[in-house]
């Protein structure tokens, strides 16, 4: 077996790695962008109370009801604090993902290019070869033409 069908082989298993780790990266940018969007809709929501608490306090409103809107209005501030922080570890996460995928694309790519390479010497030497037995050839004829005049 050559060289480079050896290092194609320790190549292929390089670009599964790559494959993998690209697959982990798209899924951990997905779980960013869901995050993200989960933090957008509890924000509207937390506007659409606001505005809608604020429409029914112009007619009046009892002391229990304004503490139940402050209540759940304080719960969702918290759930949206917490939201941020999943999305920062999310964030986070995602730029570990991306680094270990380019580790791999780095090392596919490093190894892309030593079996280019071998690929290369190896054919410069059967090219050689071929080389050598045609100007053996040329010669055993030119030697032969030469006997025969």
């Amino acid at each position: 077996m050559t060289r480079s069908k050896r290092m194609q082989t320790i190549n292929k298993v390089a670009q599964k790695k790559e494959q993998d780790a690209a697959r982990i990266l798209g899924q951990s940018r997905q779980n960013l962008q869901l995050q993200n969007q989960r933090l957008s809709e509890l924000m509207q929501y937390r506007d659409d109370y606001t505005r809608k608490f604020t429409a029914s306090g112009n007619d009046g409103m009892d002391t229990r009801k304004l503490n139940e809107y402050r209540s759940f209005l304080h719960r969702l501030n918290q759930a949206i604090l917490q939201q941020r922080e999943i999305i920062t570890r999310a964030d986070r996460e995602c730029q570990l993902r991306e680094r270990a995928w380019l580790g791999t694309r780095t090392r596919t790519q490093a190894l892309d290019k030593v079996v280019e390479r071998y690929q290369h010497e190896e054919q410069r030497e059967v090219d050689r070869k071929e080389q050598k037995v045609q100007d053996e050839h040329a010669l055993r004829l030119e030697s032969r033409f030469k006997q025969e005049t």
